[in-house]
């Protein structure tokens, strides 16, 4: 544990963020430098808790040792907090930045208290690890001879090539774009994560032996079946990027466009890459409209502004969550509440409109000028179902002008044309690839991780799931293996 008393001489601190007016000239991370002693200090807020809820299921699917390696912080030994924290996580400097950190909110100090900073001192932990030299290049003693080739370079495949690669196989990460990193490159803002903290680790990859291939999209540019000739053994982290549409009257307009097409543009910009005009997707000076209110609605907020758009509307189909737990959602669960994302800080004002219902759109010359949109509610639950209907509130409908219109509804499961065709493997009732407890596929030797597995889910459990497989693999073809196994898948 930290200090004795530390949780009563200490109130909850996390750093700053940068001024809006200065970080909407930008795209680097929000959050400004804090002292190190400050890290010192809410790791001293740990608690000797009984049963520490942060490193159970409903707080870290990684099992990560969180009060061990707060109190190690504490007492100023980042080398061995490092060491504690690499035991369980591959990519800290990852979910220290972008997991919206369900280990607090599983805090026991949480109950009655503000929760332990634990996401924060993780991306210091990390920093400190780099800065330090503690985290290097480690290749493997022994190799296996065995060769595993990973289909998407996201945090689950990458997580899966890493643990594979430590096990001594020789490991080949194909990825259909052009660079490596998955939603990690393409589908996070840099705001929220910088690209050279996804390049650095893939470069320490390189070192310790696993090669990247990039602009290979299998089942399309190469046969999947194919491959499994060539490789031992193949593992399926192609993520769940089926967008969910929205099938309306006026859907087809020229400016509606899915999110996923709208943020990887940017990131394109960012990273020194032309857009070309003819298919180039901006906010700038435009009346901008972000259908879906989750995190990647909150991207596309974030970026729109950065743009210059003219003013920025969000509608989210479900009423607005509390500001406080309600009794069926008890501690330590996830808390239903609302929520206010760094992005959302920077318009300066109201602009999402919760229990609102997209009618159809219509335009002019086929470009889209006009969202038309009713207010709802929910209505009782049916009894077979337990859905609740959704009601068109009387007279409450409405439009505004639009110019730009992106889909940020989530994603319904894997794009099944292409590989996941090819192979033929069985899906589960959501059209995710499903699999057995060892991560394997209805294709001997296939295995699978991340939202293609379980569906869109959260970067720290696509961690957990690549982790998974690479064991699973691993006893596939050795015969045992010695990879940690995760209780909670």
């Amino acid at each position: 544990m930290g200090a004795i008393k530390g949780f009563m001489e200490f109130d909850r601190e996390t750093p700053p963020e940068r001024p809006i007016d200065e970080r909407l000239k930008d795209y680097r991370e929000v959050y400004d430098e804090f002292p190190e002693q400050k890290f010192r200090d809410q790791g001293a807020r740990c608690m000797d808790c009984g049963v520490p809820f942060c490193q159970s299921d409903t707080g870290c699917p990684l099992g990560n040792m969180i009060p061990d390696w707060n109190d190690l912080v504490y007492r100023d030994d980042w080398e061995e907090a490092v060491a504690m924290l690499l035991k369980t996580n591959n990519f800290p400097e990852f979910t220290g930045r972008i997991c919206p950190a369900p280990c607090e909110e599983a805090c026991v100090l949480g109950i009655n208290e503000p929760p332990v900073t634990i996401c924060k001192i993780e991306k210091k932990i990390s920093d400190k690890g780099f800065e330090m030299g503690f985290i290097k290049p480690n290749p493997p003693e022994k190799r296996t001879g065995k060769k595993v080739a990973v289909v998407g370079s996201g945090p689950a495949g990458l997580a899966c090539a890493d643990q594979l690669n430590q096990a001594g196989h020789l490991v080949t990460v194909f990825e259909k774009d052009d660079r490596i990193g998955g939603l990690l490159m393409y589908g996070i803002p840099h705001f929220k994560l910088e690209k050279e903290i996804v390049k650095r680790r893939v470069k320490l990859m390189e070192e310790e032996g696993i090669i990247f291939k990039v602009n290979v999209n299998v089942g399309v540019d190469r046969s999947i079946k194919e491959m499994q000739k060539e490789f031992d053994a193949v593992v399926l982290c192609g993520g769940a990027q089926k967008s969910r549409d929205l099938p309306v009257k006026g859907r087809e307009l020229d400016g509606i466009h899915f999110a996923m097409d709208f943020l990887p543009q940017q990131n394109k910009r960012n990273e020194g890459d032309t857009i070309a005009e003819e298919i180039s997707i901006t906010a700038k000076d435009k009346n901008v409209l972000i259908l879906g209110g989750g995190d990647t609605g909150s991207d596309c907020l974030g970026t729109s502004l950065r743009q210059g758009a003219k003013v920025v509307h969000q509608f989210e189909l479900l009423p607005q969550p509390p500001d406080q737990r309600n009794g069926n959602n008890p501690w330590p669960q996830w808390p239903k509440i609302y929520r206010v994302t760094t992005s959302h800080a920077e318009t300066k004002g109201e602009i999402t409109a919760f229990a609102v219902s997209t009618k159809y759109f219509s335009g002019e010359n086929g470009k889209v000028r006009k969202v038309h949109a009713v207010k709802i509610k929910f209505g009782d639950p049916d009894p077979e179902t337990g859905r609740k209907p959704i009601i068109e509130i009387p007279d409450s409908e409405f439009e505004l002008d639009v110019e730009l219109v992106l889909l940020a509804m989530g994603f319904v499961h894997p794009i099944h044309e292409g590989m996941i065709q090819e192979l033929g493997v069985k899906l589960d009732a959501r059209g995710n690839v499903a699999c057995d407890d060892n991560k394997m596929t209805s294709a001997k030797g296939v295995f699978t991780a991340g939202d293609m597995a379980r569906g869109q889910s959260l970067v720290v459990w696509a961690i957990a799931e690549g982790r998974e497989a690479a064991r699973g693999v691993d006893q596939y073809l050795m015969g045992h293996t010695n990879l940690p196994h995760s209780e909670f898948l």
